[in-house]
């Protein structure tokens, strides 16, 4: 017992150091001196960012005489250039392609909305169109029937007449029948008595 104490206490301690402690990280961002003299003896004029493009003139060990992109030339420490582009460069040029390509996203969902409601649109009246082909070829259909039907009756009663018709014959050949014969007995009848009409 008197042995695990010890040990307790040790982790105890060592899980209490853990708890106080914080994540660090160390800094990107550099400032880096421009000087007139070629060891940097004197004080810098002006001072450089982190990722400040530039071009080395020359380079020993120690200094490197660079010019700027204005133009400016001056001498820095070469411990501090590098060939390739620091993080903070490259996140800021990574942050800037992103916010390009949002807005060329934005542009491009504004530029096809108009189209895509004109294709909606479109796509409503073509459904409105088919469904009034189908309710014309129901239709179609139905008119096709009834002449098929009109047509066997056709042939069904081509060599007969109306009843109508056929009444309405009667009716004048009785009545001219009536008339003619009326006719007849008065002409009779005035050819037997010498011209008279006796009725």
């Amino acid at each position: 017992m008197r042995k695990a104490f010890p040990l307790l206490a040790a982790l105890f301690l060592q899980a209490a150091a853990l708890a106080q402690t914080e994540t660090g990280y160390v800094t990107d961002n550099l400032r880096l001196g421009l000087h007139q003299a070629s060891d940097t003896s004197d004080r810098a004029f002006r001072t450089l960012e982190s990722g400040q493009s530039l071009e080395i003139i020359s380079r020993d060990r120690n200094y490197a005489n660079v010019r700027l992109p204005d133009g400016v030339e001056g001498f820095v420490k070469a411990a501090y250039l590098v060939y390739e582009k620091p993080a903070k460069l490259i996140v800021a040029e990574t942050e800037a392609q992103v916010v390009a390509l949002q807005k060329e996203l934005k542009d491009t969902k504004a530029a096809f909305a108009a189209p895509a409601a004109t294709i909606e649109s479109l796509q409503q009246r073509l459904a409105v169109s088919e469904e009034a082909a189908e309710t014309n070829a129901a239709q179609v259909t139905e008119l096709s029937a009834q002449l098929e039907d009109f047509r066997g009756r056709q042939d069904q009663f081509k060599y007969s007449m109306p009843i109508s018709w056929v009444g309405g014959a009667m009716f004048v050949c009785l009545l001219a029948g009536f008339l003619a014969g009326l006719w007849w007995v008065d002409r009779a009848s005035r050819k037997r008595h010498g011209g008279i009409r006796i009725y």
